[in-house]
C-alpha cells in the first residue's frame, strides 16, 4: 500500500483517470451556478448535471475532478462518528454516454490495487452489486477476477432520487479488521454494506441507465451514464493508517493549532476534549472555504448555515477553556494545507479572516444574551414538576441562538435536570419537513432532450457582424426536427450566425431573418445556447423557412450597441468597486441590457454615499479616457498570466476570450463589447442595495439612457428652484436651509403654544381630586388630542404631585388612549398600573402595558372610554 499525503494522493487519481483519456475539471464553487434546486454543491456529480441532463454536451465526454463539496444535514455527528464531515472532497470519474461498466468497473479495480497505483490489499476489499445486475456481476468475477465471497447482493444498491436519471450501482469496501469494528464478530450488521466501523466504504460507481419517469415507469436513457464517488478523506486514513479521518494530514494540523490556543488541552487526552476539535477542525474548513467562494453569514439559506458552523465551531473553543475569537487565526493552517488544489483560501485569507473574526465577535454579544436565557431556563425547570427544560424551549437555544442540543442538555444535567429530547426531535424533524417543502424535489436532474442532443451540425457564431448570409441547418417545431417551418413559432439552427445567444448576464440579441428576395420571414425574438453549444434562434415565422436554403441575418443594431455599451461598462464599474472597495469584492451576477445594467457584488458593509460616489466617478473618468477595448482569445493559462480575472464557468475549455481596458480591467469574458471606453458616452448609478447577506446590487444606466435620466433630474432641480424662489440652482441648499430654520421655529413657538394650553387644561383637571378609599384620584377625559398631551400633562402631574392616582383619557371620532400613573403611595399598596390598564382596555377595545408606576393603552372604541375609566377607579378600593 503507498504511503501518500492528501496532495499526492489527490493528483495521483487525476493522473490515473487523465491517462485514461478523461479531461481534468477544475473543483466548481460550493455555491451552484445557474441551479436553484441546490442550497451548496453537495457532491462531484452536482456539477455534472448540465451534461448528465443533456442540456450542455461536453467537449470531452469523460470527465474527472476533485470536487469540494458540502453537507449539513447530520451536522449533529461531526466530531461524534469517525467519518461525518460538513466539508469534504469528492474524487469521481464520469462518463456522459460514453464508456460504461465494461471500462469503468476495471478501472477502479486498477487504480485501487495495482503496484503502480494505490496498491491496497486486494484480499481487504469487498464490493457489493444489486441482485439484478447480473452483468456487474459478471465482470467483478470474471473480469476483474474478486472471489464471490467479496461480492455482497444488496437490494439497496439501486441510485434513485424519484425522478430522472438512476440505476444500479456497485460499492467497493475496505476490511480495516474486527480490531477496528464497532460491532461483534457474529453481529448480523457486520457485513460489506452493514452498520458497522469493520468496512469502510471508499467507492460507489453508479450506472445511469435508466430514466424515472413521473408516471413510475423506468426507461432506458438515450445514453447510459457512469458518475462515481471516492471520498478522498476516508480513502486517506486507509493510506495513513489513521483510525478516522480527523487523524489524517488534512485535520491534524487544524487541531495542533487549536491546542496551542486551548488551557492545556491536549487531542487525545478525553473523548469530550476530542469532539471539540475534531467540530472545530472540520468547521473551520467548511467556513474558510465557503466564504473564499462568496458565501457570507447571515440569517438565511447559505448565510444560516455559515453562521451556525461558525456559532457550534466557537462553543466548542470555550468547551477548551478558550476565550473570545480565535477561529479567524487558524485560516492561514486550513490555507496552507489545501493550497496545491484549492489556492484560494491562501490567496483570501486576510478577507476571510476578517468576516470570520467580525463574526466571533458578534456572537460574543449575543452569547451572552443566550448563556442568560439559558440560566432562566433553568430556574424555569427547577420549579416544574418534572425537572425538565422542554423540547420546544431546547430547540429554541439551538435555533435562534446557536447553541447545540448537547451544550443545553449538559448545563442542564449540571443541575440535576433533564432536557425533553423528543420535544427537541420533535421540533427539528418539523424545521426539516418545511426545508423539505419549501426545497421541493431538489435533487433532480431532469430528463436528457434527445432532440436537441443528437443536432451535431456546426454553427459558428461571428463577433463584430451586424448580418450575414447563412445556411439554415436545422428546425426545430414542437419539439421535433422538421423539413420546413410554417406556422407561428420555431426554432432554427444556421450554419453561421451574427446574433449572440444569452450567456454570462448578457441577454440575446433579437433581429430579423430575410429570405434571397429581400423578404421578411421571420423575427428573432430569443436566442439560446443548444446543448452542443449551437446558437438556437427562437423566432416568430412570417413566411416559411426552409431547411437547407440560405437566408439574411440581420441583427438590430441599436440593441447591439447598447448591450456593447452597457456590458463594457459593467467591467469597469467591477474594476472599480474592487478599486475602491476591495480586492476581495466579486461578482455574485450580473444583467446587461442595451443601456441598464445590473451588477450585484459580495460585500460585508453597507457602501457610504462618498465610496459610491467615486466608484461612479472613476468609472466615468475610465470612459473620458478613451481607452482601446482590446480582446484577445487565447488559452486560459494564458490569459491566467495576463492577469484576467476568471469569472467563466467552463474552467477546463482550450479557448477563452480576453477583454482588457488598459491594466484598470482584464477579465475573461464571451460577451460584446464596444471598441472604445468613450463609445459609453456616460456612466450614471441610479440605485444601490442590499440584496442579501454580504451581497448588495448596482443598478446603472449608460448612453442615451443615462442622459435621459440626467435630463430627468434636471427637470426636477428646476421645478424645485421655481417652489422655494431661488435665483439660481446654486442657492437651493441655502434657500431650503433658511425654510427650514423658519418651519423650526414656527414649531417650536407651536409647540409652546399647546404646553400653555395643555397646562391650562391640566389646572382644570387637577381641580377634579377625589378620594377613594385611602387614596386621592383624579380620573377623567381630558379635552387632548391623544397619547403626547395626556404625557405632558402626566409629567406636569407627576412633578407638581397633585394626588396618588392619575388616570386620563382622550378620545377622538374613531381612537380612544388611556394612561395611568401612580404615586408612591399607589405602589406601596401593591398597586401596578400595567396590571389596571389591561384589566380594563377591551372596554375601549384596544390593549396595552407599561411599567407599575406609569402604563398606557389604544383602542378603536371611544365610546367605551369612560366605562374603562370607571372600572379602573372601582379596582383602587
Amino acid at each position: 500500500m503507498k504511503k501518500l499525503n492528501s496532495s499526492e494522493f489527490r493528483q495521483m487519481f487525476l493522473d490515473f483517470f487523465a491517462e485514461h483519456g478523461h479531461m481534468v475539471m477544475q473543483s466548481a464553487s460550493l455555491i451552484p451556478k445557474d441551479d436553484p434546486t441546490l442550497l451548496w454543491i453537495n457532491s462531484g456529480v452536482a456539477t455534472m448535471k448540465k451534461y448528465f441532463d443533456g442540456s450542455v454536451v461536453p467537449k470531452n465526454r469523460r470527465i474527472t475532478s476533485s470536487q469540494k463539496s458540502i453537507r449539513t444535514n447530520d451536522i449533529e455527528n461531526v466530531g461524534k462518528t469517525a467519518r461525518h464531515q460538513t466539508l469534504f472532497e469528492m474524487l469521481g470519474n464520469f462518463s456522459v454516454g460514453d464508456y460504461f461498466k465494461e471500462e469503468a468497473i476495471p478501472w477502479a479495480w486498477e487504480f485501487l490495487t495495482s503496484p503502480d497505483w494505490l496498491d491496497l490489499d486486494k484480499d481487504k476489499l469487498y464490493v457489493t452489486v444489486y441482485p439484478k445486475d447480473t452483468e456487474a456481476h459478471r465482470i467483478w468475477h470474471e473480469v476483474v477476477g474478486l472471489p464471490e465471497s467479496h461480492i455482497v447482493q444488496l437490494e439497496d444498491n439501486f441510485w434513485d432520487i424519484g425522478e430522472g436519471p438512476c440505476g444500479p450501482d456497485s460499492e467497493i469496501f475496505y476490511d480495516r479488521g474486527q480490531e477496528n469494528n464497532d460491532v461483534p464478530e457474529d453481529d448480523p450488521e457486520n457485513y460489506p454494506g452493514g452498520e458497522n466501523a469493520r468496512y469502510l466504504e471508499i467507492w460507489n460507481i453508479v450506472f445511469s441507465e435508466f430514466n424515472h419517469l413521473p408516471d413510475g415507469s423506468y426507461v432506458e436513457q438515450p445514453h447510459k451514464n457512469i458518475d462515481t464517488g471516492m471520498g478522498l478523506e476516508r480513502v486517506l486514513s486507509i493510506l495513513q493508517d489513521a483510525p478516522t479521518n480527523f487523524e489524517t494530514d488534512l485535520f491534524l494540523p487544524i487541531i495542533h493549532a487549536t491546542e496551542e490556543m486551548s488551557a492545556g488541552k491536549k487531542y487525545g487526552a478525553n473523548k469530550a476534549d476530542d469532539t471539540s476539535f475534531k467540530i472545530i477542525a472540520d468547521h473551520i474548513r467548511a467556513i474558510s472555504f465557503a466564504i473564499g467562494d462568496g458565501a457570507l453569514p447571515g440569517n438565511t439559506g447559505r448565510g444560516y448555515v455559515l453562521r451556525r458552523l461558525l456559532r457550534r465551531a466557537a462553543l466548542n473553543g470555550r468547551k477548551l477553556g478558550i476565550a473570545g475569537a480565535f477561529l479567524y487565526k487558524l485560516v492561514p493552517v486550513v490555507g496552507d494545507i489545501m493550497k496545491s488544489h484549492y489556492p484560494e483560501v491562501s490567496d483570501q485569507a486576510e478577507f476571510i479572516s476578517k468576516v470570520i473574526k467580525n463574526e466571533e465577535d458578534r456572537f460574543g454579544v449575543t452569547l451572552e444574551a443566550g448563556l442568560t436565557l439559558l440560566d432562566d431556563l433553568i430556574d424555569k425547570a427547577e420549579k416544574s414538576e418534572d425537572k425538565t427544560i422542554s423540547g420546544k424551549d431546547a430547540f429554541k437555544m439551538f435555533d435562534t441562538y446557536g447553541f447545540p442540543y448537547e451544550l443545553t442538555v449538559e448545563a442542564a444535567e449540571d443541575k440535576g435536570l433533564k432536557v425533553d429530547k423528543d420535544g427537541f426531535d420533535a421540533e427539528m424533524e418539523a424545521q426539516k419537513e418545511r426545508a423539505r417543502k419549501a426545497r421541493g424535489n431538489l435533487q433532480s436532474m431532469g430528463s436528457q432532450d434527445e432532440t436537441l442532443m443528437k443536432i451535431k451540425d456546426k454553427s459558428v457564431f461571428e463577433y463584430g457582424v451586424y448580418e450575414e448570409e447563412s445556411q439554415l441547418v436545422d428546425i426545430i417545431v414542437d419539439d421535433k426536427l422538421v423539413d420546413k417551418a410554417d406556422g407561428e413559432k420555431a426554432t432554427l439552427i444556421f450554419d453561421k450566425t451574427p446574433f449572440y445567444a444569452e450567456r454570462g448576464g448578457q441577454v440575446a440579441d433579437h433581429g430579423d431573418i430575410y429570405d434571397q428576395e429581400g423578404n421578411l420571414v421571420a423575427r428573432v425574438v430569443d436566442v439560446q445556447h443548444a446543448p452542443n453549444d449551437q446558437n438556437l434562434h427562437f423566432v416568430d415565422v412570417i413566411l416559411p423557412l426552409v431547411k437547407g436554403q440560405t437566408y439574411k441575418l440581420k441583427i438590430d443594431r441599436a440593441r447591439r450597441e447598447g448591450l456593447r455599451h452597457s456590458h463594457s461598462a459593467t467591467h469597469l464599474l467591477h474594476a472599480a468597486l474592487r478599486q475602491v472597495l476591495g480586492e476581495h469584492t466579486h461578482q455574485a451576477g450580473s444583467v446587461v441590457e442595451p443601456d441598464y445594467l445590473r451588477f450585484d457584488f459580495t460585500s460585508l458593509d453597507p457602501i457610504t454615499p462618498r465610496e459610491l460616489k467615486n466608484v461612479e466617478k472613476i468609472v466615468n473618468e475610465k470612459i473620458w479616457e478613451s481607452i482601446q477595448v482590446k480582446t484577445t482569445e487565447t488559452d486560459p493559462e494564458t490569459g491566467k498570466k495576463m492577469g484576467a480575472l476568471a469569472l467563466f464557468d467552463g474552467k477546463y475549455i482550450d479557448k477563452v476570450r480576453v477583454v482588457q481596458m488598459d491594466d484598470f480591467s482584464i477579465e475573461f469574458c464571451g460577451g460584446t463589447h464596444c471598441d472604445n471606453t468613450s463609445q459609453i458616452g456616460v456612466f450614471k448609478i441610479i440605485s444601490e442595495q442590499a440584496i442579501g447577506a454580504g451581497v448588495r446590487r448596482i443598478e446603472a444606466v449608460t448612453s442615451k439612457l443615462a442622459y435621459e435620466y440626467l435630463a430627468g433630474r434636471s427637470d426636477i432641480l428646476d421645478q424645485i428652484q421655481a417652489q422655494v424662489k431661488a435665483t439660481k440652482a446654486e442657492d437651493i441648499q441655502s434657500k431650503i436651509a433658511s425654510l427650514q430654520e423658519e418651519l423650526r421655529s414656527a414649531e417650536k413657538q407651536n409647540a409652546a403654544y399647546k404646553a400653555q394650553i395643555n397646562a391650562s387644561k391640566a389646572g382644570k383637571i387637577f381641580d377634579q381630586v377625589k378620594t377613594v378609599g385611602d387614596l386621592t384620584v383624579i380620573a377623567t377625559i381630558a379635552d387632548v388630542k391623544g397619547m403626547n398631551d395626556l404625557r405632558e400633562i402626566a409629567d406636569q402631574w407627576k412633578s407638581e404631585g397633585k394626588s396618588d392616582v392619575l388616570i386620563l383619557g382622550a378620545k377622538s371620532e374613531d381612537k380612544a388612549n388611556m394612561l395611568i400613573s401612580l404615586g408612591q403611595k399607589a405602589l406601596d399598596k401593591g398597586l401596578k398600573a400595567g396590571d389596571l390598564i389591561k384589566s380594563v382596555a377591551a372596554i375601549f377595545g384596544g390593549g396595552g402595558g407599561g411599567r407599575p408606576n406609569m402604563a398606557q393603552a389604544g383602542g378603536k372604541k371611544p365610546e367605551g372610554l369612560q366605562d374603562a375609566i370607571d372600572a379602573a377607579v372601582s379596582q383602587l378600593d
